[in-house]
């Protein structure tokens, strides 16, 4: 591997290896892409108050996020067709995860099925579901999970219709990839790919395929799809299915105060302040802009995670400092993943370690768990003058 320093290192090797319409889906958001950019943007407003003379050592960056021990708080999130990325790719993100003492969440929208990563990993990790109107097919999946050990539920919770997403459209984005002259003559190109795929069995989705009622191969999973997810999702819903599962729960997708309390209300154990990565409700504001207000409101009933946006270490240490008790990569560890498998995500889990326990200790902080709004300068209207 190349001398790699940043995430963004990474990303440009991904974008060499993996094929166009895999690397669009990750690092695209929907319809103007304006949310998918700001979620970035919006962390480049906030700085670093710089201390000195203070002692930096013995400093640490373990916390805990859901009762469990994590080496630094940052999760790896639930990212559909990882196993596209390359393949077998929840499997191989989630053993470095594992080996580097994070939480790893495997979505249902996975390659490898729940049990192919209980089978290929020793400790437990984290499923996510959708809102599906099928109450048979979510009890099965939720049984399975618990077979697998997993030890909490991400329930999604902005994802009752799809955003459009222009690009994954216009590339006719499939598992496995549809054989047209246009994404033969692009996989011909990424041939490291290609054999890590001819290798391995794991090609459609191992969540879906065979368990869900009337899907038995890809052909039907779109129709399936289409049909699957439930518009017609309200609170009552959400405390129904945090009682199917009878465990914890982390309630994905709340990006206002209202719906931050009303997570409280049904008793979720956690909540991640996310905009599903700017891909569904293009001109939201970013995670890290709304992050401060929902911490205010809820942040001493409940443990506020965050995702979306977040590329680094500092990333991680101005949400922190802003109040969230977790963060979580998507496109960061996939990055890593598409440019050189599971030693890719450890990269990328090293860099981001890196920068989080440098930035620490030049801020003046030796744990994590002090950063607090004092370590940051943070501009007076960033919470915006918004009116609703």
């Amino acid at each position: 591997m190349a001398v790699i320093t940043t995430v963004d290192d990474l990303k440009r090797i991904y974008k060499r290896r993996v094929p166009k319409m895999f690397y669009d889906y990750a690092e695209s958001g929907s319809w103007t892409e304006q949310t998918f950019r700001e979620n970035t943007t919006d962390f480049d407003q906030i700085r670093l108050r710089q201390r000195v003379a203070m002692d930096m050592t013995g400093r640490t960056t373990k916390t805990q996020m859901l009762g469990e021990d994590v080496a630094m708080p940052v999760a790896l999130a639930p990212v559909g067709l990882t196993g596209m990325q390359s393949a077998d790719g929840e499997i191989k993100a989630a053993r470095a995860a594992e080996k580097f003492g994070v939480p790893f969440t495997l979505s249902t929208m996975s390659i490898c099925s729940i049990e192919d990563v209980a089978e290929n990993t020793t400790k437990p990790f984290w499923f996510q579901v959708y809102t599906l109107k099928d109450d048979d097919f979510m009890q099965r999946l939720m049984d399975r999970a618990r077979a697998a050990n997993c030890s909490a539920l991400v329930i999604t919770v902005d994802l009752q219709m799809l955003g459009q997403r222009h690009k994954d459209l216009k590339n006719g984005l499939s598992a496995p990839p549809k054989l047209t002259v246009r994404s033969v003559a692009d996989m011909m190109t990424k041939w490291s790919w290609g054999l890590g795929m001819l290798g391995t069995k794991r090609r459609f989705f191992g969540n879906i395929v065979g368990h869900a009622k009337g899907v038995t191969d890809p052909s039907s999973l779109s129709s399936w799809t289409a049909q699957a997810f439930d518009q017609a999702l309200d609170w009552d819903r959400i405390a129904q299915l945090r009682k199917m599962w009878g465990g914890k729960i982390i309630v994905k997708g709340i990006l206002d105060v209202e719906d931050a309390r009303k997570a409280v209300n049904v008793g979720a154990d956690a909540i991640i302040v996310s905009n599903h990565g700017g891909r569904q409700l293009d001109g939201a504001l970013s995670s890290i802009r709304m992050l401060p207000d929902i911490v205010d409101a809820v942040g001493e009933q409940i443990e506020v995670h965050m995702d979306s946006g977040i590329r680094s270490g500092q990333d991680v240490l101005k949400a922190m400092a802003m109040g969230a008790k977790g963060t979580y990569v998507g496109r960061a560890f996939v990055y890593g993943l598409g440019a050189a498998g599971e030693a890719g995500v450890t990269k990328a889990l090293e860099v981001i370690h890196k920068e989080l326990d440098t930035t620490m200790g030049l801020c003046g902080e030796t744990d994590v768990n002090a950063l607090s709004r004092s370590n940051l300068l943070i501009p007076a209207d960033f919470r915006g003058r918004w009116e609703a």
